[in-house]
This record gives C-alpha cells, sequence and structure tokens, in this order.
C-alpha cells in the first residue's frame, strides 16, 4: 500500500477534498494507496476533527515546542515515517501547512513532496497573493500544484488551474474562486503522481 501522509495548520479544505477523493475513487483498489495520517502542527487545527471522522490516524506536533526549524523537521520527519511500515511513505503532501522547511526535510522526501500554491506559480509566491494579483491589476489568477524544493514556491509544476479575477473582485471573493478549483486539482495531481510511483 502507498501511504500519504499530510500535513496541515488549519481547517484543512484541501486535505479533505484529497480525502473524499480517495474514498469516492476507491484509491485504494486503483492506485494501492490510502491516507495514513494527518498531522499538524497547531492541536486546534479544525482538518484533524475531519480526519478523525474518518478514521484517519492524527497527530500535533507543536513546533512552538522545539528550539530551532532544524530540530522541529527532524521530529515532523520521524513522525511522518512512522507512518509506513517500510519507513517512508510514497507522498507527503502539504495541504495549508503554514511552515517553511528546512533543506534536509525537502531532501529527504526529493520528488515525494507536494504543495498547493494560492497564485499561478512563478508570480507571487509568499503570502498574500490574491490581495497582490488584485493590486497588480492581473485579469486571471490560481492555484499551482507543485513538488516542493528548498527554494519557496519554486518547484516544478504538476498542475495549474486558472480563475478570472472580476471586476468587483477583493482578496476574499478571489480567493474563494481559487479555493474551489483547488479542491478539484490538487486530489487528480496526487493520484496522477501515485499513479507513476
Amino acid at each position: 500500500m502507498k501511504n500519504i501522509v499530510i500535513l496541515i495548520s488549519g481547517g484543512g479544505s484541501n486535505m479533505a477534498a484529497i480525502v473524499q477523493t480517495a474514498v469516492c475513487e476507491r484509491w485504494a483498489d486503483t492506485l494501492g494507496a490510502r491516507v495514513a495520517a494527518v498531522i499538524s502542527n497547531k492541536a486546534q487545527a479544525q482538518g484533524l476533527v475531519f480526519a478523525q471522522g474518518q478514521g484517519i490516524a492524527t497527530e500535533v506536533l507543536d513546533h512552538r515546542n522545539f528550539d530551532s526549524r532544524e530540530a522541529f523537521d527532524a521530529a515532523l520527519m520521524a513522525r511522518i515515517d512512522a507512518q509506513d511500515p517500510q519507513g517512508r511513505p510514497a507522498l507527503v503532501v502539504l495541504a495549508g501547512f503554514m511552515r517553511i522547511l528546512t533543506p534536509a526535510f525537502v531532501d529527504h522526501y526529493a520528488g515525494r513532496l507536494l504543495n498547493i500554491h494560492p497564485s499561478l506559480l512563478p508570480a507571487f509566491t509568499g503570502l498574500h497573493t490574491h490581495r497582490r494579483a488584485i493590486e497588480a491589476g492581473c485579469k486571471f489568477a490560481g492555484a499551482t500544484v507543485h513538488q516542493v524544493t528548498a527554494e519557496l514556491d519554486h518547484g516544478p509544476i504538476l498542475a495549474q488551474a486558472v480563475v478570472p479575477v472580476l471586476p468587483n473582485d477583493d482578496e476574499h471573493t478571489l480567493a474563494a474562486r481559487v479555493l474551489t478549483q483547488e479542491h478539484q486539482m490538487y486530489p487528480r495531481a496526487v493520484a496522477e503522481l501515485l499513479s507513476k510511483i
């Protein structure tokens, strides 16, 4: 079985979309894959409640309990790898995990670490992407699924979804429109990568 570990920090709507797609499309049968665990750096992350309701193992590892980013990432790697009998899951999926990862962490999961970013990369890396797209006068915005590298929001692009920026949009209305596309695109990109592993 190809085990997937999903990392979240909040509501986990993209995580939920992946889990629901995995169930509906019977990934266990069609891809030999399952979501083995959901790990959060925040105990109050609402996505944990959803995962628990689906019978998925959950864990909290609070980054504030560590003296350095390196120490947190080392502990996180140990928790992730413990979720797989072979000692390393097929994929680690970032779904609203609001931590910048160290190069050692990224190297450990090279080629198997995915993220979704709410812009059409390479435009608008980092935070406040929707506000920045509106301020720049963009006619289109969107989201990008990419493999994670040590450089923030710069890994190989696996999928993109495009939405129009409407005349009356603010960052919240645009974010909502982009998020609906993320929920469709991210599970497809995960499934496509799993089919190649």
